[in-house]
C-alpha cells in the first residue's frame, strides 16, 4: 500500500513544516525551493496565481527565478523552450485555452527532448467560456509526447512538482513533464500541507542541473543543430525514441517516487488503489473527484458491497499493465471523465482502459463511461454513489445497459426558453441625425459637428443596466460614451476581459445589439471575417439591409498583448471595422497582472514592490503608434475626462470604418480596485493622466498627427507625480527619485515627438 499523506512515518530524514495552503501556492513553493532559472508565463485563470505567488516571493528575495511575462501563451511556450535549449531549468503554469494556444509548441519540445515542468491547472475549454475546472484541456495533452502526472490535493501538487523535475531530467527520459491538477477544486482550496523547511532538502533531492551537460546552444565551442528538417525514415526513428523514453518514464517515476517517500513519508504509486484488493465493482476517477469518492467506497463496504476506487497518479505513459492487474477480478468498472471525446462513445481514458483490457483475453470487466463535472460542476457523494450503482447494476446484469452517457445534465424545454427582458432598440432608435460628419473636399479630412451633450442623453444606451462591474469601473462608462458617438446599428465583439465578463454572464446579457465573444488572441481576426462576409453577402444580394452595420471590436485587460498579432493583421488588410481598446493598464480580469500597457514601476500582482524589485520593469507599449505604423486611415486616443473630444473621435472612427477601412482607438479607463484608488475619482485620475501628458489626446487621420488637447497651451499641464499620488499602486514611485526620473523622461520624450509630428505633416 502507498503511504498516505495523513500517515507520515515517525522519523523523517528531512524536517517539514505544516501549513494550510492551496494547490497554486504549493506549486509556487516547490518552484521557489527548486529555484528554477526561468519561468515564461502568461496570466489565465485559474493558474495565474502560480506566477503571482512567485512574484511576491521574488520581491522578498526568496528565489532567483527570472519571471518573463510573455505576449500570450504561445509566446510563453516559446520562451520556455528557448530557455530549455540554453540548458536552463524551466517551469510554467497555464490553463484551458491558454494551454491550447501553446499546444503547437509542445510537441516540438518533446520531439527534441528538452525537459521542463508545466503545471496544467485544468479548466473547461470554451466555447462557450467557462472558467471553472474540468479536464477538457488536459485531454489535448495526451498526444504531445509529454509525461503527465496528476495531483489530487495541494500536498500532491507540491510533491509531484518536485518528482516531476527529477523524472524530466533523468537520462532515460529527457522529456518535459506536465503536472495536472483541478482548477479551483485543488488550485484554490486550502488544505493542510507539509513542505520541507530547508530549501536544500529539495535541491539535494532533485540534484544539480544536468542540462548544461546536454547538447544546448550555450556552448559555442560545440555548436549544435536543433530541430533539423527530417525525412520519413529519420522522423520515424525520432518518434520511436520518444515513445521508448515515454514508456521508460513509468519505471523511472516509480523509482523516484520511492526515493521521495523515504525523504517525505509520502509515496505516490502509479495507481492509487483504494480498497481494490478484492473489489468486484469499481470506479476510475482522476484527481479531486477521486478523493471525494473514497467515503462512498467505505459506505458501500460497510453494507457488504466489495467496492473499490482507482485514481492514477500517472496517465502518460498510460499504466496499462497495472490496470490489468488491478481489474483482473472486477466485474464492472465505471470510468468517470470530466471531458468527452465527442462522437466516440466515451472519453479518452475510457477507450484507453478498454484497449488495455483487450490485451488480456481472460479479463471480463464490463467498462461503462460517464462524462461528469464539466465546467466545474460539483461532484458529491450522491454522484459517486450513482456511479457505483451503475457498476453494480452492470455486474448483476452481466452487461452495461447504457455503456456511455452524460451524468448530471437536464434536457431543455421550450417552455423554459429565455425571453428578452427589454425590447431591443435598433435602426432609427440609434440613428438620431444629431451628429454630422463631413469631409473637406480639398484635404479629405473629416469635420464633426456635435450637438450639446445633453441632447445626446436621449439616445438609447447600448448596454442595459444590471452589469456586474466593480464600483467606479471606468471601462463601461467610457464604452457607453463612445457608443453615443456611433449612429445606427452595431455588431460588437468583446474579447475576453472585464467588459465581457460583467456584461454577458449566461443566462443574462446587458447587450441591446448583436454581441459576440471570442478569445483574447483572435478578436480582430473574427471581426474581420464577420465584416467581410457581411459585405460579400450584401454584394451578392443574399441579405437585405437598409443601412450598413458598424462593426466594433472591443479589447482591454491586456488584449492588445496576446491579441496584437491578429490586430496588426486586420489593420494591414484594412477591414472596415473599429478596433477599440479600453486601457486600464493591466490584466485586470484575472487579478491585475502586469501587461505591456502597464507603465514602468507600477505595482501589479506580478510586478510586486519589495527589497528585490520595484514594480514593473520597462516602459508601457504605445499601441496607438504601432497601429499608426500599419497605415490605417484613422487612429486616436481618448479619455472620458474629455467627453466632446471622445465623441468626435467616435464619429470619425465610424465614418472611416464604414467608408474606408480600419480605425483604431485607445481609451484610458480607471480601475479603482487595482489602481488602489477611491471608487469615485476615476475621472479625476484619468484627467490627471491626460494633463500630465502621460496619456496625450491626439488623432492620426490619413497619416497626419493632430493634438486634439494640449494642456500646455491651456496652462493646465501638471507634474506626473500629481497623477501618481492618487493611486496606491504608484505611491512608492514618489520616494524613488531615479525611477521617477526615468518615467518622467520617457513621458517627455513621447510628448515632444507628438508635438513635432503635429507641427509637421511629413513626420
Amino acid at each position: 500500500m502507498a503511504i498516505s499523506e495523513n500517515e507520515l512515518t515517525k522519523a523523517l530524514p528531512a524536517e517539514q513544516v505544516t501549513y494550510f495552503e492551496s494547490g497554486n501556492e504549493m506549486a509556487a513553493t516547490a518552484a521557489a525551493q527548486i529555484n528554477y532559472h526561468i519561468m515564461g508565463y502568461f496570466p489565465i485563470t485559474p493558474s495565474t496565481e502560480v506566477a503571482q505567488y512567485l512574484d511576491q516571493m521574488k520581491a522578498r528575495g526568496q528565489h532567483d527565478i527570472q519571471l518573463i511575462a510573455a505576449d500570450g501563451e504561445h509566446g510563453s511556450a516559446g520562451i520556455c523552450y528557448g530557455a530549455a535549449l540554453a540548458g536552463a531549468r524551466v517551469v510554467n503554469a497555464t490553463s484551458s485555452q491558454g494551454f491550447l494556444y501553446m499546444l503547437e509548441q509542445l510537441p516540438t519540445q518533446s520531439g527534441t527532448r528538452f525537459p521542463m515542468v508545466l503545471n496544467l491547472v485544468t479548466r473547461a475549454v470554451s466555447g462557450p467560456l467557462d472558467i471553472r475546472g474540468d479536464h477538457s484541456d488536459l485531454y489535448y495533452a495526451l498526444n504531445t509526447g509529454w509525461v503527465i502526472l496528476t495531483a489530487s490535493t495541494p500536498q500532491a501538487v507540491y510533491d509531484m512538482n518536485i518528482i516531476a523535475l527529477k523524472v524530466a531530467e533523468h537520462s532515460k527520459v529527457r522529456l518535459p513533464v506536465i503536472v495536472a491538477y483541478d482548477g479551483f477544486f485543488t488550485s484554490h482550496q486550502k488544505r493542510k500541507v507539509q513542505y520541507f523547511k530547508d530549501n536544500e532538502a529539495v535541491r539535494n533531492f532533485v540534484g544539480p542541473n544536468p542540462n548544461p551537460g546536454y547538447p544546448n546552444i550555450s556552448d559555442p565551442a560545440h555548436p549544435v543543430t536543433i530541430g533539423a528538417h527530417m525525412g520519413g525514415d529519420d522522423l520515424m526513428n525520432n518518434h520511436y525514441q520518444l515513445s521508448e523514453a515515454l514508456y521508460a518514464a513509468e519505471d523511472v517515476y516509480e523509482e523516484i517516487a520511492k526515493e521521495y517517500a523515504l525523504l517525505s513519508g509520502r509515496e505516490y504509486k502509479v495507481l492509487d488503489l483504494y480498497r481494490m484488493e478484492d473489489a468486484e465493482v469499481a470506479v476510475f476517477l482522476l484527481n479531486s473527484a477521486a478523493e471525494s469518492a473514497k467515503d462512498t467506497v467505505d459506505a458501500l463496504r460497510a453494507k457488504g458491497i466489495k467496492a473499490g476506487l482507482i485514481r492514477p497518479n500517472v496517465i502518460r505513459p498510460f499504466p496499462g499493465e497495472q490496470l490489468r492487474e488491478a481489474l483482473k477480478n472486477v466485474k464492472a468498472l465505471l470510468v468517470g471523465e470530466r471531458a468527452d471525446s465527442y462522437g466516440a462513445e466515451g472519453g479518452n481514458l475510457t477507450h484507453e482502459i478498454r484497449s488495455a483490457l483487450q490485451v488480456d483475453p481472460e479479463n471480463e470487466t464490463i467498462v461503462l463511461s460517464r462524462v461528469f463535472g464539466l465546467g466545474g460542476k460539483d461532484f458529491y457523494a450522491d454522484d459517486a454513489l450513482a456511479f457505483f450503482q451503475l457498476a453494480i447494476d452492470a455486474a448483476e446484469l452481466g452487461y452495461a445497459a447504457k455503456p456511455f452517457d452524460y451524468h448530471g445534465y437536464y434536457p431543455g424545454e421550450e417552455k423554459n426558453m429565455l425571453q428578452p427582458v427589454i425590447e431591443p432598440p435598433h435602426g432609427d432608435a440609434f440613428k438620431t441625425g444629431l451628429i454630422q460628419v463631413t469631409q473637406n473636399e480639398d484635404t479629405g479630412l473629416l469635420k464633426v459637428k456635435l450637438p450639446p451633450l445633453r441632447q445626446l442623453t436621449a439616445k438609447p444606451h447600448r448596454l442595459a443596466p444590471g452589469h456586474g462591474a466593480c464600483p467606479g469601473c471606468g471601462a463601461l462608462s467610457a464604452l457607453e460614451l463612445f457608443f453615443k458617438g456611433i449612429e445606427g446599428d452595431m455588431v460588437v465583439l468583446f474579447q475576453t476581459g472585464c467588459a465581457y465578463v460583467v456584461t454577458a454572464s449566461y443566462p443574462y446579457s446587458s447587450h441591446k445589439q448583436t454581441f459576440v465573444h471570442n478569445l483574447f488572441q483572435n478578436g480582430a481576426a473574427t471581426v474581420a471575417g464577420m465584416v467581410d462576409a457581411f459585405y460579400e453577402l450584401k454584394r451578392r444580394g443574399e441579405i437585405e439591409v437598409s443601412d450598413d452595420l458598424t462593426f466594433v471590436m472591443v479589447s482591454g485587460d491586456g488584449g492588445m498583448d496576446i491579441g496584437m498579432g491578429a490586430t496588426v493583421g486586420a489593420a494591414l488588410r484594412n477591414h472596415k471595422m473599429i478596433i477599440l481598446e479600453y486601457d486600464n493598464e493591466g490584466y485586470m480580469n484575472t487579478g491585475s497582472q502586469l501587461s505591456y500597457s502597464t507603465p514602468i514601476g507600477h505595482m501589479t500582482s506580478t510586478s510586486g514592490v519589495g527589497k528585490a524589485q520595484k514594480g514593473k520593469k520597462g516602459h508601457h507599449k504605445d499601441t496607438a503608434q504601432i497601429l499608426a505604423a500599419c497605415n490605417i486611415p484613422y487612429v486616436f486616443t481618448a479619455a472620458e475626462s474629455n467627453p466632446q473630444d471622445l465623441l468626435q473621435k467616435a464619429a470619425k472612427a465610424q465614418w472611416y470604418a464604414n467608408n474606408v477601412g480600419t480605425a483604431y482607438g485607445k481609451i484610458l479607463c480607471a480601475c479603482p480596485l487595482n489602481w488602489k484608488s477611491p471608487d469615485d475619482n476615476g475621472t479625476e485620475l484619468v484627467k490627471a493622466a491626460v494633463d500630465s501628458c502621460f496619456f496625450p489626446l491626439y488623432e492620426i487621420e490619413q497619416g497626419i498627427t493632430n493634438l486634439t488637447y494640449n494642456p500646455e497651451l491651456k496652462n493646465k499641464r501638471i507634474p506626473v507625480s500629481d497623477w501618481l499620488k492618487g493611486m496606491g499602486k504608484t505611491k512608492h514611485l514618489l520616494g524613488d527619485a531615479e525611477l521617477l526620473q526615468d518615467f518622467e523622461t520617457e513621458i517627455e520624450r513621447r510628448w515632444s515627438r507628438l508635438k513635432l509630428r503635429s507641427e509637421n505633416a511629413l513626420l
